[in-house]
């Protein structure tokens, strides 16, 4: 009973997420889409760097509203109601239009993009929209609700709603006594005041959001590497996948030695001579003068596959010799297919002089 529920508890821990995720893990869920990433960066950064263009190009924009309204009030309106006229008036409406928010449209687009790509790189994926029948149960969709994640989202707006609010209210209490006396000023001096106050309350909020964006950043990425942290039979598994199965791999890599023991065995019958240890090691050797520059290694073993490669040359008539230093200095520093190494010429012609002797064959 001891032993079962030791077991069971083994299983159990194995099945904790408790590593940190492998690659291939991170790889497949980047490819799904799911990195770590706050979708309140990129907004903050683009009210903080917006606000901040109203005061290095105000002029611009000064000149741009100038010419807008300006051209409406003083010179569109006297002109004679046609549609040639009203057609030009909408297009230069539009022109100018699109000359006042270019620099907006430029400024949001580059930072969005800068602040997604800084937080996960360049990542094209469809993974995301695909059709998830999963997404689509009740329950799913309740737990989602009321999850942790969920609560998080909400005491986050409530405090970034908060801290809007305060420094709305701080704003507005400085500026107080000059708010009560804009009935008084001119036309354009109510237009500085109030692009004044704008741009810099959306500085301030556009600087706090980053900062709570980037806090919000920190977590995301917290949470992201504790969804993808695997267990240890998690990891057990991909490995087998990858690499395959330790025992299949195994059978192939024995059936494998079998099958080019096999092939050398066939080749053992074409030797010249088969030098032994006489029981460790044995190396059949073939030369032909016609094809060969040296003496080349077609079958080597030791132990079990040396005795069966002697038996094979018994078969068949091919002399075997006895040189023990000869045997391990050829079975070490050459493989099969290999020819013999330069500093065991003279051994080997003098093994081969005398395998032709016995022949009856001349050198």
């Amino acid at each position: 009973m001891r032993a079962y529920r030791l077991k069971l508890d083994l299983q159990l821990f194995s099945q904790e997420k408790t590593e940190k995720a492998t690659p291939k893990k991170r790889n497949e869920s980047r490819k799904k889409g799911q990195v770590a990433k706050s979708s309140d960066l990129p907004g903050a950064f683009i009210l903080l760097f917006v606000s901040a263009s109203f005061l290095m190009l105000g002029s611009y924009y000064k000149t741009k509203i100038i010419g807008l309204f300006g051209g409406i009030f003083q010179d569109w309106l006297l002109l004679e109601l046609t549609t040639e006229n009203v057609t030009e008036l909408f297009m230069n409406l539009l022109w100018q239009s699109l000359l006042f928010l270019l620099p907006i449209f430029a400024i949001a687009m580059l930072v969005g993009i800068i602040g997604n790509v800084a937080q996960f790189g360049f990542l094209l994926t469809g993974d995301p929209l695909k059709l998830k029948l999963s997404k689509l149960n009740p329950i799913e969709g309740f737990k989602r609700i009321f999850s942790m994640r969920s609560l998080v989202e909400f005491l986050k707006s409530i405090l970034k709603v908060t801290i809007i609010g305060i420094l709305v209210y701080m704003a507005i209490s400085r500026e107080w006594n000059n708010l009560l006396a804009l009935s008084s000023l001119s036309i354009q001096s109510v237009f500085s005041f109030t692009a004044g106050i704008t741009i810099k309350l959306g500085i301030q909020i556009g600087s706090v959001l980053v900062i709570l964006a980037l806090l919000d950043y920190m977590y995301q990425k917290y949470e992201h590497e504790k969804s993808i942290k695997m267990s240890k039979q998690d990891i057990k598994d991909e490995y087998k996948k990858s690499e395959g199965d330790p025992l299949v791999k195994g059978r192939i890599r024995e059936r494998q030695r079998k099958m080019a023991i096999q092939r050398m065995m066939q080749e053992v019958p074409k030797a010249d001579v088969v030098i032994t240890n006489p029981t460790h090691f044995a190396i059949a050797l073939k030369y032909d003068a016609s094809k060969m520059e040296a003496p080349t290694i077609i079958a080597k073993g030791m132990d079990h596959v040396a005795l069966k490669i002697k038996e094979i040359a018994k078969e068949n008539g091919v002399i075997t010799m006895e040189n023990k230093p000869l045997a391990r200095a050829l079975y070490e520093r050459a493989e099969i297919g290999d020819v013999i190494p330069n500093d065991l010429f003279q051994a080997v012609a003098e093994v081969l002089a005398h395998v032709y002797k016995l022949k009856g064959r001349t050198k």
